[in-house]
């Protein structure tokens, strides 16, 4: 249909995931087993990127991956404040405690300096190529080792500023200027998948005053100072907060409420009618037969006309099926019959038997399929 229209770029990659289940159950709007986004902003309040970077690292993309709240939560935890918030958060309370918010002057850059500031100039080629491929879950894992990078940096046996401060300055000025650069280039290439803490944090940096332009992920892998000496950052604030036990137990219970409600309105199963006999049961007719055409009957909501080959004849069903499937989808269909049902007239069509079908715990019904490769007419025993 692009192609045909003529205007459009044609995609050269359709990337498709699997599934992604909540809580070891399969997502579905109308059974109510969602996490719906207005609920959860109203529950999460500015913790947008919490949700997205979850879900990009859970990311179905090879196998069915499964949402749970206390996986949530970890994350959450453990590597956006852990690790992510710990790291920005003492290099800004530092930079404003050492020199009132001054990125400091360097000189005599130790090696290791050196290899921070080079490691740093690799990651917009590594993450941006994962991205092109579709790797989103490869390419946010990227964003994270290059946060780690600066907490083992700055938490080297001594090389701790704060154990430096008195002994050493012009060495924590150097280490204090490494972390302030990493720093701005986790603000620049956590954006597409953290925006909201990326525009924050340059906000804190006081990144916007020299360059937020497309140019910035090519200033990360140059050799240019993302945040040159001498230039002022704000003060401090939180990117992340914990997520505590309450959040996510008020979460559980709200689907343990709509697994209750679900449960008390889902139609329950039909009691065993009483016995019959094999004689009885052998009087029943079932083969196996395919629906060659199928038509919506006028003016009803339920009512689908169909011809369908039994194998022994061709002849007309009428079936209650019509909100549950359209015409397109039945034709072709190999369904399993009750051939010697008595005629009965609907609407004014005689039918001529009956398809059998069962109904899934949502109340979508479902065909009692034979394989594709038994002929028509085979009777089922």
């Amino acid at each position: 249909m692009l192609k045909a229209h003529g205007d459009y770029v044609m995609p050269d990659n359709v990337p498709a995931n699997e599934f992604l289940n909540l809580e070891d159950d399969k997502i579905s709007t109308s059974r109510n087993w969602a996490v719906w986004l207005h609920e959860y902003l109203a529950d999460f309040p500015g913790q947008q990127d919490v949700l997205r970077y979850v879900l990009t690292a859970n990311a179905p993309e090879t196998k069915d991956n499964n949402f749970t709240w206390k996986d949530f939560q970890a994350r959450n935890n453990n590597e956006l404040v852990a690790n992510l918030g710990n790291f920005v958060n003492r290099v800004i309370v530092l930079t404003n405690k050492y020199y009132d918010g001054i990125v400091p002057e360097t000189a005599n850059l130790a090696q290791r300096d050196l290899d921070v500031l080079e490691q740093i100039k690799s990651f917009p080629k590594t993450i941006g190529d994962s991205l092109d491929r579709y790797r989103f879950r490869e390419a946010l894992q990227e964003l994270m080792n290059l946060s780690s990078i600066g907490n083992k940096y700055i938490a080297e046996e001594g090389l701790e500023p704060w154990k430096l401060a008195k002994t050493d300055p012009e060495q924590v000025q150097n280490i204090m200027y490494v972390c302030l650069q990493l720093t701005t280039a986790l603000a620049i290439l956590s954006e597409p998948f953290l925006p909201h803490t990326s525009s924050k944090l340059k906000s804190m940096l006081g990144y916007s005053l020299l360059d937020a332009e497309s140019t910035s992920w090519i200033r990360v892998a140059s050799s240019e100072p993302l945040l040159p000496s001498n230039h002022k950052i704000n003060k401090a604030e939180l990117l992340f907060s914990r997520i505590e036990d309450e959040q996510v137990t008020a979460q559980l219970e709200k689907l343990e409420a709509t697994k209750a409600a679900n449960a008390a309105t889902t139609p329950s199963l039909m009691p065993q009618k009483d016995k019959t006999n094999y004689d009885d049961f052998m009087k029943m007719d079932l083969r196996v037969g395919e629906i060659l055409t199928a038509e919506k009957m006028p003016k009803t909501d339920k009512l689908m006309v169909m011809t369908v080959d039994t194998g022994i004849d061709k002849r007309t069903i009428v079936s209650g099926i019509a909100q549950h499937f359209s015409a397109e989808e039945l034709v072709g269909r190999k369904v399993t019959v009750l051939a010697n049902l008595a005629p009965r007239k609907l609407r004014g069509v005689e039918s001529q038997g009956m398809i059998l079908l069962a109904e899934d715990p949502e109340g979508k019904l479902v065909f009692v399929n034979p394989d594709d490769a038994v002929v028509n007419g085979a009777t089922i025993a």
